[in-house]
């Protein structure tokens, strides 16, 4: 009996944990338009995932010009664990975990320290996302999380 509950206890916690992380996860997205917290309620199809806005005018302003708003719209797809890093957004190989840093809040890793030093090196989030999160390079290196079934 007291392993059946323990054994319970155990699942119910770690159900628990994963909720709250993408609870967390979701209370500190940014809308892609406006620089504000996004209502989750308030989102377009994109690429496959969701984006997500503060506001129902932020997401007609996205509708009619997601290419302006690509870069943002695809870090926030990572950052909401939509999609997942696979390749250096450089060169195409393999991520080394071990050379990962930062990006507007979500970590991404390269093959290399150099590859590593061209992010860091440049100042301000927008910057560094626009070396990592354009197009080309997120077709590269991110793909879309398979659902769980």
């Amino acid at each position: 009996m007291f392993k059946k509950i323990s054994a319970f206890l155990a699942v119910a916690l770690i159900a628990g944990v994963v909720v709250a992380t993408e609870a967390d996860t979701k209370k500190t997205v940014q809308c892609v338009v406006a620089n504000k917290a996004a209502d989750m309620s308030k989102s377009v199809d994109y690429k496959d995932g969701k984006v997500y806005f503060c506001c129902g005018g932020c997401a007609g302003k996205f509708a009619k010009s997601e290419k302006k708003f690509a870069v943002k719209a695809n870090h926030q797809l990572v950052a909401t664990k939509q999609y997942e890093q696979k390749l250096c957004p450089f060169s195409s190989k393999p991520a080394d975990p071990a050379k990962a840093t930062e990006v507007a809040g979500v970590k991404v890793a390269f093959c290399c320290d150099g590859c590593k030093g061209k992010v860091e090196s440049t100042q301000g989030d927008e910057a560094k996302m626009k070396l990592v999160f354009t197009d080309a390079k997120f077709a590269k290196a991110f793909k879309k999380v398979a659902k769980k079934k």
